[in-house]
């Protein structure tokens, strides 16, 4: 698959894949918001970039790493 061959999808699954592991530690009380909210903004990062990597142009590329970047800083 060619997003595989991508870096930064690469770092995006590493990243949500600390994160998983890094929640695990959070107060149970947690799991149903805090740990969610951090989970599926850090699992949006790659499944954005890959979504956008499937688009058929630069411009819907550029607009999916866009919200990516965007998933990041929630």
């Amino acid at each position: 698959m060619e997003i595989e061959r991508l870096n930064i999808w690469k770092l995006g699954v590493e990243l949500a894949k600390d994160v998983y592991i890094l929640t695990e530690k959070f107060p149970k009380k947690e799991v149903y918001s805090l740990t969610d909210q951090i989970r599926r903004a850090v699992v949006s990062v790659p499944s954005n970039i890959a979504e956008g990597k499937g688009r058929s142009s630069a411009k819907d590329f550029i607009n999916f790493l866009s919200v990516a970047r965007g998933s990041l800083y929630e």
